[in-house]
């Protein structure tokens, strides 16, 4: 669909569930589940994926309301917007919904 911008992510990918509400109103959060590829390792856990654009997300940006990383994702796709444009389709005619017999 497009590029990854951001930072590389945490590495930790093994997913977990929530098993319900405990006694006290917390809840236990079992790590159950990965991603394994094909070769039968781990894939992603403990490295992360690594974006196409790096990007940082700093706090000076975000506490002024700015997100680099999203504007700059904005820019890319405006950019393969303009280099690979998609014709929309024409609109169909409207669909007739009356009963055969009163068209």
């Amino acid at each position: 669909l497009g590029p990854l911008i951001g930072t590389r992510t945490w590495g930790g990918v093994v997913g977990i569930n929530d098993w319900g509400p405990l006694i006290d109103g917390g809840t236990t959060n079992v790590p159950q589940f990965a991603t394994a590829d094909t070769n039968g390792h781990w894939a992603i856990e403990g490295h992360g994926v690594d974006p196409d654009i790096e990007v940082e997300l700093d706090v000076a940006s975000a506490l002024a309301g700015r997100d680099p990383q999203l504007d700059r994702a904005i820019t890319e796709i405006r950019k393969q917007i303009a280099a690979e444009p998609v014709a929309l389709p024409a609109r169909p005619a409207d669909p007739v919904k009356a009963p055969a017999d009163m068209r």
